[in-house]
């Protein structure tokens, strides 16, 4: 081990970490904020690109290229970083990202922003990763609790900054600013990084699965086209959606089959043979199903419904959020001191269903206050859930295969996320339909057959009848939505009690005196090393 591991080592037994490795933990988090912020940022300043660029017919592409990319490049981002280092792995990542930000903010057209677009989502793919991997290379699995917190801290600002940031920056500097930011933050992050971030090369001998690597990228762009088009750009049962259905199946069974025969797999099967990681897979899909489905609804409700301002689109999230917040740092510490997690997923899912019971529960009537209770109540299931999960599916694996696990964890909850946007938006957007073709008629559902989704100044103009026809229209689709969310969120409680308790790494009187073998080896290594250059 180089130095810096040492001096982690030496500093747990003191009770803290040290100046570098916190240093670190700071870069890391800067990179963990840009790979979150970016599509919210950019989701603001779509209008006045369009305005600039034209291209409106490709405007949906500029998000997919990017979700596609960062899906894609996810599990071959942890691969590389087990193969030949966390570290290069990591900041190559960060260099593509800037790369393809920087572009992105020069493009003159539509075209040329999708492809830079897509080379900004390849660099993404590997930050999270990155960030979650490094971070389980510097800190035992039961000190990790203690930067949950941190963690869920970055996602909560960034859900409730980027819209305000997105639109101030687009408002005052124009939209290639919104590009152009990531720049300063990703060159600190990369040279504390460079700097302070000290961890073994490696060299693997074997070469990269790129026939994996091709049947996977295949196999989720394929599926992730279709939870994206379906029910909007084509119909469920159109010729396309299942073209590419039948083409993401194959693609993920000849993956399947391929990594049992490949030398250096791009995700080892033998990670799954450990059921907490397994479950923890499951978890953190039907979290990610759940989490960007209510991220979704929420402030379409609340506008609609309940007449909040588009604005401040972020803070309708802060009762949801905060309680997320809270919630996973009482969960990080908890761990800490004791060593034990399970009961966060068992009372993590229960709480999920009954918030998104709840949610599902709100009609027109429903007060701001009220529904704000209900997002703590899910928000609360989420802080037990977001960490945890990433935490004891790198618990459940070999040091080896730590990248792989952070990247596979990650993937699920991103395809999760995707199945989540599309099913209960499917189901919201023909609830929405039918409400209104019953209260309305047919001029009411005219006005939604192209979207359901209203946006204020629209919402604004209709007459009073089909306005309080759409917001019951609104009420109940998202009362579909929800209760759909808490059927789903079952799946995870009954795989949460299933969730076997394995002592975390580095807890307990038997791994600190392994701790300080380790230490003591990596001095021993370092004094040889030192001899054989004399």
């Amino acid at each position: 081990m180089a130095d810096t591991a040492i001096a982690t080592a030496e500093a747990e037994k003191a009770g803290e970490q040290p100046r570098s490795v916190r240093v670190v933990l700071l870069a890391l988090m800067i990179a963990m904020m840009l790979a979150m912020l970016d599509n919210m940022i950019v989701g603001t300043a779509m209008p006045t690109i369009v305005g600039e660029l034209g291209g409106l017919q490709h405007l949906s592409w500029v998000v997919t290229a990017y979700t596609l990319a960062t899906a894609a490049a996810t599990p071959l981002w942890g691969k590389l970083g087990d193969m030949y280092g966390r570290k290069g792995a990591f900041m190559t990542s960060i260099v593509i990202f800037l790369a393809g930000s920087a572009l992105s903010g020069m493009a003159q057209d539509m075209g040329q922003l999708i492809g830079f677009r897509a080379l900004q989502g390849l660099g993404a793919g590997g930050l999270m990763v990155g960030v979650m991997a490094i971070i389980g290379d510097l800190i035992p699995p039961r000190e990790r609790g203690k930067y949950q917190g941190m963690m869920a801290g970055v996602m909560a600002l960034a859900m409730i900054g980027g819209p305000l940031v997105g639109g101030t920056i687009t408002d005052n500097w124009g939209w290639r600013w919104a590009f152009y930011i990531n720049l300063p933050l990703g060159a600190v992050a990369l040279v504390a990084i460079s700097a302070v971030l000290h961890l073994p090369k490696k060299r693997s001998q074997a070469r990269v699965d790129y026939l994996g690597a091709a049947l996977l990228t295949l196999g989720i762009s394929s599926i992730v086209l279709v939870t994206t088009w379906g029910g909007t750009e084509y119909a469920w049962t159109s010729a396309r959606i299942m073209e590419l259905t039948a083409i993401g199946v194959a693609a993920l069974v000849g993956f399947v089959f391929w990594q049992t025969k490949a030398a250096e797999p791009i995700v080892p099967l033998h990670i799954f043979r450990s059921r907490n990681f397994t479950l923890m897979s499951v978890i953190g899909f039907i979290t990610g199903f759940v989490m960007f489905g209510a991220v979704l609804f929420l402030p379409l409700y609340q506008q609609s419904v309940q007449g909040a301002s588009a604005t401040n689109s972020g803070l309708l999230l802060l009762p949801m959020l905060g309680a997320m917040l809270v919630v996973s740092m009482i969960a990080g510490r908890v761990t800490t001191n004791s060593g034990r997690y399970k009961i966060f997923p068992v009372v993590g899912s229960v709480l999920m269903v009954a918030g998104l019971y709840l949610l599902s529960m709100m009609d027109t009537e429903t007060s701001r206050l009220t529904s704000g209770l209900y997002m703590a109540v899910l928000g609360a299931g989420m802080g037990c859930l977001m960490q945890i999960t990433m935490l004891v599916a790198q618990n459940s694996v070999q040091m080896k295969d730590i990248g792989v696990a952070s990247s596979s964890a990650t993937l699920f909850r991103t395809l999760g996320s995707s199945f989540g946007v599309a099913i209960m938006g499917a189901l919201f957007n023909n609830r929405v339909q039918d409400v209104m073709a019953e209260r309305a008629g047919a001029s009411g559902s005219k006005m939604t057959e192209k979207s359901a989704q209203l946006d204020a100044a629209s919402l604004a103009k209709l007459p009073d009848a089909i306005r309080e026809a759409y917001q019951h229209a609104v009420s109940s689709g998202t009362h579909s939505a929800f209760l759909l969310g808490s059927v789903v969120g079952v799946v995870a409680l009954v795989a949460a009690v299933f969730v076997k308790e394995v002592p975390l790494k580095g807890a307990g009187p038997a791994t600190a005196k392994a701790a300080d073998a380790q230490v003591t080896d990596a001095k021993a290594a370092d004094a040889k090393a030192a001899e054989a250059q004399a």
